[in-house]
């Protein structure tokens, strides 16, 4: 049997399998360009080809299309990415007291005590030091992102940069380069200035113990590695599967739901060819007037989320044509 975990990012999706010992066996990476429903159906289409519904023990879904992701695959459970990210990190590190985790478009520390999650931060505005970010400062520069962090590792010295506002950092990166500036030490000022402000910003006021955990696709980005340590002044780990532990921690809880209920609710990868898609409504049910979300499959709804008191997302699946108008 396997477990399934899928996380939905404003950057990528992730799927990834893993079986009863809960070792990866299957990892798939999509890029969410703006359509989840498309991206979940794409990775079930990779997936239905390997596994059938009956090979699935139990599903969960994380992420901030969660939601929707659980509404159309059939989730056991669905968390948010602090808990699913710790789960993940937990399963691999049982020493590990504080997680950093940067991904395509937002960051967070969580910070552990015992395996429990203490306390935790995420960025806010500015996307800064994130790896959409960094990508556009690579291919600014036409270097491949595989290699920015090996870049910065080649540079003698460093040059500071501005990494408060992603704006104010580009800018400044290209006045260094006005006054001659190699891209070995613009890169490396870069990631220096870039863990800089997520020591202060989303770090700040947090104490920060060993074991320490690098997440996310920022991850691979040697040079933002080698930044922290030095700002730290020890040693950070990068998992196995740094950039898919959302998705691990996702089925990992699945596990843990699908054991405690005796069943999985997990609707199979047929799912790939369905007809399925959104519409929106606003609830006049109370002040609230909350945008509330349904999924649809054919003429069904399949499910709902967006409202605050669970007067929608509880309701059950029913074909509803009238809802269609």
């Amino acid at each position: 049997m396997h477990y399934l975990g899928v996380d939905v990012g404003s950057v990528s999706t992730d799927l990834v399998m893993m079986d009863e010992n809960l070792n990866v066996t299957e990892k798939v990476y999509l890029r969410t360009k703006g359509n989840p429903i498309k991206a979940i159906q794409d990775g079930f289409k990779i997936l239905k080809n390997k596994y059938h519904k009956d090979d699935i023990a139990a599903a969960g879904t994380t992420g901030s299309g969660r939601a929707i992701a659980a509404s159309i695959i059939g989730a056991d459970a669905a968390k948010n990415e602090i808990t699913a990210h710790a789960t993940a990190a937990l399963e691999t590190y049982k020493d590990v007291r504080t997680i950093i985790e940067i991904g395509g478009q937002d960051s967070k520390i969580i910070l552990l005590n015992n395996g429990i999650i203490s306390d935790f931060a995420m960025n806010t505005v500015c996307a800064a030091g994130t790896g959409s970010f960094l990508d556009r400062q690579a291919e600014r520069l036409d270097i491949n992102i595989e290699e920015f962090g090996e870049y910065a590792l080649r540079a003698t010295s460093s040059v500071r940069i501005a990494g408060r506002c992603a704006v104010f950092a580009e800018s400044d990166m290209i006045h260094k380069q006005q006054l001659g500036y190699n891209q070995p030490e613009i890169i490396r000022g870069l990631c220096d200035a870039l863990v800089r402000n997520y020591l202060n910003n989303i770090a700040k006021g947090k104490a920060i113990f060993p074991k320490v955990l690098f997440q996310g696709g920022v991850a691979a980005n040697r040079g933002m590695k080698a930044s922290f340590e030095n700002a730290l002044g020890f040693e950070i780990f990068v998992p196995e599967h740094y950039n898919m532990m959302g998705a691990i921690g996702a089925a990992i809880m699945a596990k843990f739901a699908a054991e405690k209920s005796g069943k999985t609710n997990f609707r199979g990868f047929e799912l790939a060819d369905k007809n399925i898609f959104s519409r929106s409504m606003e609830c006049e049910g109370c002040s609230n007037s909350c945008e509330v979300v349904k999924i649809f499959e054919n003429n069904n709804i399949i499910g709902y989320f967006g409202d605050r008191c669970g007067k929608w997302c509880n309701k059950l699946q029913h074909t509803s044509k009238d809802l269609l108008a």
